[in-house]
């Protein structure tokens, strides 16, 4: 009698995070619906930094966080138009045309995917705390000065609106937390100056909204290797910008949510959104972190539903309801970023008694993180600026714990020389500086047990002390090399020099 058949496998769909409660629901609602509103403004103030139609940088906006909020690794986190990809594009757009930055915008897809393949987003595992307290504080700062044109030499009614929005967002929570404070300071405004006609600046002074979806295509260009060569290092520095960004910025939802996030599978989503972006005729972006903390920090969302509902909603409000977002204030959207600048900053680093505390070092590669970020506009060159500088100040300090301290036996026949720290090219280029080659006795020997060897620049430090001592006859045995420090020795020692 024949076995019967194994039963079929029995799939299960998990049940989104965002269905676990009607409470949870709601708020994704309502910080997608928030998020969409301050995305408006900031989206076609990249268009114009990029030199395009406002519709292509709110295209831009609406595809990245559709599809990032499926593909991508971290929850809540929102992508869309980014000022630091409208920068590095702007050129290629002034010089060669719409065309070629939209294929650069793909090739920057291709790129993010591939380094995203390859494991770059491991490097942030290299840098410190001091850079991140810096990139966010160099974030507020930046989130702030963004608001100060929309407050300078413009009508009186701006300020009183400006100052109720804040006064809004501050005491609204005391009250109750079920309408996020933002989305009622935003519609409170927007009522107050239509109903009252107060002229005061709007959405809609910002450029004209879009009227339709955008349609998918190929980007108009020749399709040779001379386009690839032109566009090719456009692409690469959007890659390179857009993902130091983005991982940056998960990494911070990271710490606010103290929840894990996949940053491989958020650089490859990252690269899919701009490919993605590209070929519907965007502008290309990366993950927006003033607009993240308004999702994350302010309105309280945790899942992807939000991201998916702030694109979503941001071409409903464009093409539906484009007249009633025209007449928003830009007000109410300066208070919103006044707050989430505010909340982003890190007071307690800049507390004096947590100066007092702070290793010196520390405290100026945060200073260095925001002053260069600050003067450049550009996170990504902050962040490598503020990793170099914690790199350089550690280097130092570790070079400065090797030791070496050397014992004559009682008879004068042998000296033990005990060497402590770790060996690397800042600490070894003193090593050979630290023996007595001329009053030693004949029989020297170096205790390495209590350091490693971690570079080539080491064992030819160590090599140019046996040289030392064999000029004048003497005998060097080196002695308790761990594993790798023995193995890196027996493969470069006496092979550093050239034969000079």
């Amino acid at each position: 009698m024949s076995s019967p058949l194994p039963a079929a496998p029995r799939f299960r769909m998990s049940k989104p995070d965002w269905l676990a409660s009607p409470k949870v629901l709601r708020t994704e609602v309502l910080a997608g619906l928030v998020v969409a509103l301050a995305l408006i403004p900031e989206a076609i103030s990249f268009s114009i930094i990029a030199g395009v139609d406002p519709g292509i940088g709110l295209f831009a906006s609406f595809t990245m966080a559709v599809v990032i909020s499926v593909v991508g690794g971290r929850k809540a986190m929102i992508s869309a138009a980014t000022g630091a990809v409208a920068l590095v594009i702007a050129p290629l757009n002034r010089e060669h045309g719409l065309g070629h930055l939209v294929a650069a915008v793909i090739l920057a897809g291709v790129f993010q995917v591939i380094l995203g393949v390859l494991g770059v987003a491991r490097l942030m595992r290299f840098v410190p705390r001091s850079v991140m307290v810096g990139f966010v504080n160099a974030l507020a700062i930046l989130i702030f000065t963004a608001q100060v044109p929309e407050m300078h030499d413009v009508p009186w009614a701006v300020y009183p609106l400006l100052a109720g929005g804040l006064t809004l967002m501050v005491f609204f929570p005391k009250v109750t937390k079920v309408l996020p404070a933002p989305l009622v300071s935003i519609v409170v405004l927007t009522v107050i100056t239509v109903a009252a006609g107060i002229a005061v600046p709007t959405v809609g002074d910002k450029g004209e909204l879009p009227s339709s979806l955008p349609v998918p295509g190929l980007p108009d260009v020749p399709f040779t290797v001379d386009t690839l060569t032109t566009i090719a290092p456009y692409a690469l520095a959007m890659a390179l910008v857009g993902l130091m960004e983005s991982l940056m910025t998960a990494k911070l939802v990271d710490d606010i949510t103290d929840t894990p996030s996949n940053k491989t599978r958020e650089s490859v989503g990252q690269g899919i959104a701009n490919i993605v972006t590209g070929f519907f005729g965007g502008m290309g972006g990366c993950a927006m972190i003033g607009q993240t903390m308004i999702n994350v920090k302010v309105s309280g969302a945790r899942t992807r539903l939000s991201t998916f509902l702030a694109g979503s909603f941001l071409m409903v409000l464009c093409i539906v309801f484009g007249p009633v977002v025209s007449d928003i204030p830009m007000a109410a959207l300066v208070a919103v970023m006044v707050m989430v600048s505010v909340g982003t900053f890190d007071w307690h680093s800049i507390r004096p008694a947590t100066l007092r505390r702070m290793p010196l070092g520390e405290t100026v590669v945060m200073v260095a993180t925001v002053v260069v970020v600050v003067a450049t506009h550009n996170l990504a060159v902050g962040v490598v600026v503020g990793s170099v500088t914690a790199m350089i100040i550690f280097a130092r300090r570790v070079a400065h714990l090797a030791d070496v301290c050397g014992v004559v036996d009682p008879e004068g026949k042998q000296v033990v020389y005990a060497v402590t720290g770790e060996l690397f090219f800042a600490s070894s280029n003193d090593l050979v500086h630290r023996f007595d080659y001329k009053g030693d006795p004949d029989d020297v020997v170096i205790d390495l047990s209590g350091t490693h060897v971690w570079d080539a620049s080491s064992v030819a430090a160590l090599d140019a002390v046996e040289t030392k001592y064999a000029q004048r006859g003497k005998k060097v045995t080196i002695t308790g090399l761990n594993e790798p420090s023995a193995d890196m020795r027996r493969r470069l020692a006496g092979q550093l020099t050239g034969g000079h």
